[in-house]
């Protein structure tokens, strides 16, 4: 009876808690959407994800500590966006969507092949995989962004060509950049001692207090069943009493969210410094239990108080009692991003190594669309960002929400396209438009490039390294996604971690794009038991 009994709590908290937030993503009934079939004009009916909070989008929950039968983990929610058809440029000859910089499923993978197990289709994001490996694109010699594009045959489609399209902030040395009041809001709640997830937050903020300048500023939020302050915005300067704060913190209690992010947000407005980069980050497994949201949503406040330039980071840890849809509507509503810490390492590449435009946004509300000429590209797809999609008419409607960018963000899309036969290969085959608010001037701007058929590469082998990363990165998660493209090519694990091993000879000092061929090496045994 008390396994049951948590079970209808745990279930009926979590639905009050994301009920108006997931109104926006998610609807109650299943969609059918056409796709259109690769190489002919036949179609092929599927059911787009549902969202019934019990249904699979949800995944699992045993409301106990053992995980349930067939499954690693239980109690980790994960949502299905689609995948992208393929579309005639005569149809519409517009792509249109929202930047995005997350990278949280790239390493959730990371995590789940570490324990291993296979990703649950529904946790692949195809553009986070894509994002989490820098790009090596040339930053703009003026202005804030610079958009980049290359292509090459496909190795993958035949008879397809792939396009990168990248997008490139400037740059800002640590020492130029503004002072920053951060405001983090840490998940004590029970959940947070499995596997020491505590312990890894304590970790990553001595990390971050390492990097930070003495001027900049650190307040603490806690919530268990209940939030309250453990530490008023101190400056960094102060080290030790951040430090002995950030000791003292243990775990407690049940899962109030919504309590310790408005209690975050006011500490953060009492503190709020128009000259510094005001920014609250969520530490937690996004699993709330307590707490709900009333007509007056939390979502709606964390979307004002991101108008007011305090800006929303969500850092997920563990696995098992893991919310990641949460945790990436959360970053979306408050026009931030979100990162799965999985250890150290990468708490060290989050807090440290992307220090800059981890806390800094330059651009608001950006917003990419690719017009392809029919006359050179007959059909095209993008992979990924099925859940940035932005209607083609709100390119320009400058109300509509998007993406932040920080200073030094890349951003990567990959599109397959088909050229029409009798194409002129020194036409223009597409265009690229970035669109974006100045963080500062509130002035909008708008850039775009081109390119043609002629400037792609004409082998895939002689690619940028880079694009090569991009495009075998990109097959391995539409592989891991059970992509219906992925599946019509044939495209095999064992091929896409050949392809892992031989680019990575490209990269013999890159840590990040070795560890990519051993995953991609690792996951072949694992998809024989899947």
């Amino acid at each position: 009876m008390k396994l049951h009994l948590r079970t209808l709590v745990l279930v009926l908290s979590l639905l009050a808690f994301l009920a108006s937030g997931c109104a926006v993503r998610l609807s109650a009934t299943p969609e059918v959407v056409k796709v259109q079939a690769p190489s002919y004009h036949l179609e092929q009916e599927y059911l787009a994800p549902t969202a019934s909070p019990l249904g699979d989008a949800f995944g699992p929950s045993t409301g106990g500590t053992d995980e349930p039968n067939d499954q690693p983990y239980g109690d980790v929610f994960f949502q299905n966006f689609g995948v992208n058809p393929r579309i005639d440029t005569e149809d519409d000859s517009f792509s249109t969507f929202a930047v995005d910089v997350d990278t949280a499923s790239y390493t959730v993978m990371r995590r789940l092949i570490g324990d291993g197990y296979l990703p649950d289709k529904d946790s692949v994001r195809i553009e986070e995989y894509i994002n989490f490996f820098e790009q090596g694109y040339t930053p703009p010699s003026e202005g804030a962004f610079a958009i980049s594009i290359d292509g090459a045959p496909s190795p993958y489609v035949e008879n397809y060509h792939l396009v990168r399209v990248g997008l490139k902030g400037y740059e800002v040395a640590p020492e130029d950049r503004p002072d920053v009041v951060l405001t983090f809001v840490i998940d004590v709640s029970g959940s947070m001692d499995m596997e020491n997830r505590l312990g890894l937050v304590k970790d990553s903020l001595r990390l971050l207090v390492e990097q930070l300048r003495p001027t900049d500023s650190i307040g603490l939020v806690v919530y268990g069943s209940n939030a309250r302050v453990v530490l008023k915005h101190t400056a960094v300067e102060d080290g030790d009493t951040i430090l002995r704060a950030i000791d003292r913190l243990e775990a407690e209690g049940s899962t109030n969210a919504e309590d310790g992010l408005r209690e975050a947000y006011r500490l953060a407005r009492r503190a709020f410094n128009p000259e510094a980069i005001n920014r609250v980050i969520l530490c937690s497994d996004g699993v709330a239990n307590v707490g709900n949201t009333g007509h007056d949503s939390i979502w709606d406040e964390i979307k004002e108080y991101a108008e007011d330039s305090i800006y929303l980071t969500t850092v997920g840890f563990g696995m098992g009692n893991y919310n990641d849809v949460l945790m990436e509507q959360l970053a979306d509503n408050g026009d931030g991003f979100y990162a799965y810490v999985d250890d150290i390492k990468e708490a060290e590449r989050i807090f440290v190594d992307r220090l800059p435009s981890s806390l800094q946004v330059i651009g608001r509300d950006a917003k990419v669309q690719v017009e392809f000429n029919p006359a050179v590209i007959s059909r095209y797809r993008l992979l990924g960002y099925e859940n940035r999609d932005v209607a083609d008419e709100d390119f320009r409607n400058d109300a509509v929400d998007a993406g932040e960018l920080g200073p030094g963000h890349s951003v990567t899309a990959l599109y397959e396209v088909k050229f029409q036969s009798d194409a002129d290969p020194l036409a223009k085959a597409l265009t690229v438009y970035l669109r974006w608010e100045d963080a500062d001037t509130a002035e909008v701007i708008e850039i775009n490039r081109s390119i043609a058929q002629a400037d792609f590469a004409t082998e895939f082998e002689r690619s940028d390294p880079h694009f090569q990363l991009t495009a075998a990165v990109a097959q391995y998660a539409e592989i891991l996604r059970e992509s219906y493209w992925a599946k019509d090519v044939g495209t095999t694990l064992p091929q896409v971690a050949q392809q892992a091993r031989r680019i990575a000879e490209y990269f013999p000092q890159n840590a990040e794009v070795q560890e990519f061929a051993q995953l991609a090496t690792a996951a072949i045994e694992l998809s024989t038991t899947r």
